[in-house]
């Protein structure tokens, strides 16, 4: 999916080659992820701990204005699929002309109530940018019965988290708002090292950023934000459920990844990463998950309640170990 980002916009005219915030564990398999795109020269920045897009999108912004002060940021996290890319590069081509007032992100017209997604209210429409609206506010995931009014309203849009703007402009709004957060990662930047594609930050200085998102820290109170509405095949690969949608599927609907044996199944999404025997028989709707940690069940509609089992299962291993 990495390579699939990089590949959205590959061939843009005027687009530099990616620089990639990622963490530090992960940093070969980046690398070697670019290399194989058959990119050599490759800055990729490495977060000693996560701190969320508010901060990753400022160290970004940083090392660009160091080269160039009138770079122009496409903030695009990798873990989100986009089909068509015909229909993002038109998007895109509309932020470009737009980004000289402020900032631009794209909402995805929704397709059903979603409870797993932001959501961004639109306002007016901008006269002088036809396909463009005014931002009313930044909503965040919605209960089912709220997600409901918003499809139904049409003044709603899924969040992207995808981001168009001035680099300097952010650093800017940054300075204004959550400074705190800039001044941070400004030190942390100063502070790290630098090697063959590597920019290293300091994890001491890193690891007091403040973990916030964009959205809280910058553009819910920037003065200019405006939204592209858009039908890309967008999905926000963060849930199963999101994984069996853009998954081949066989003539019963069901997405099916290694030892697995199915009888009687529909609309599922089962997969086995540890080589273990998953056999299912009657299912319909669910996902079965196999690792070498934990089995998964549940029904795809519920899958978005897995972290929150995940922060329980933390919270009972930190009180057990605390009272050991």
């Amino acid at each position: 999916m990495l390579q699939e980002t990089v590949e959205r916009i590959a061939g843009v005219d005027g687009c530099a080659p990616p620089l990639v915030v990622a963490s530090a564990e992960h940093r070969f398999l980046v690398a070697d992820q670019l290399q194989q795109l058959g990119l050599t020269s490759k800055r990729i920045v490495l977060e000693p701990c996560g701190r969320n897009t508010a901060p990753a999108a400022a160290v970004a912004a940083l090392v660009l204005t160091a080269d160039d002060p009138e770079a122009v940021m496409v903030l695009m996290p990798a873990d989100h699929a986009v089909r068509d890319r015909a229909a993002f590069l038109s998007a895109l081509e509309l932020a470009r002309d737009a980004v000289a007032e402020g900032f631009v992100t794209f909402g995805i017209r929704p397709a059903r109530a979603e409870t797993g997604y932001g959501y961004i209210k639109r306002g007016p429409a901008l006269s002088e940018a036809p396909g463009l609206f005014q931002v009313e506010s930044f909503v965040e995931k919605p209960d089912l019965a709220t997600a409901e009014t918003y499809l139904a309203s049409g003044q709603y849009l899924w969040n992207s988290g995808i981001f168009v703007f001035s680099a300097a402009r952010y650093l800017e709004e940054l300075e204004r708002q959550r400074p705190d957060i800039l001044h941070a990662c400004r030190k942390a930047l100063a502070a790290g090292t630098r090697d063959q594609d590597f920019i290293r930050l300091d994890a001491a200085v890193f690891e007091t950023c403040p973990s916030e998102s964009i959205d809280y820290a910058v553009m819910e109170k920037a003065g200019q934000v405006v939204v592209i509405p858009s039908d890309m095949g967008w999905s926000d690969v963060g849930a199963w459920n999101a994984l069996w949608e853009i998954a081949e599927k066989d003539d019963a609907a069901n997405a099916v990844l290694g030892n697995c044996l199915i009888q009687d199944v529909q609309g599922s999404y089962l997969r086995s990463e540890d080589g273990r025997l998953v056999a299912a028989i009657g299912l319909a709707d669910m996902v079965v998950i196999s690792t070498k940690d934990a089995v998964l069940v549940a029904p795809r509609s519920s899958t978005m309640a897995v972290r929150d089992v995940v922060r329980k299962l933390k919270a009972t291993k930190a009180r057990r170990k605390s009272s050991a």
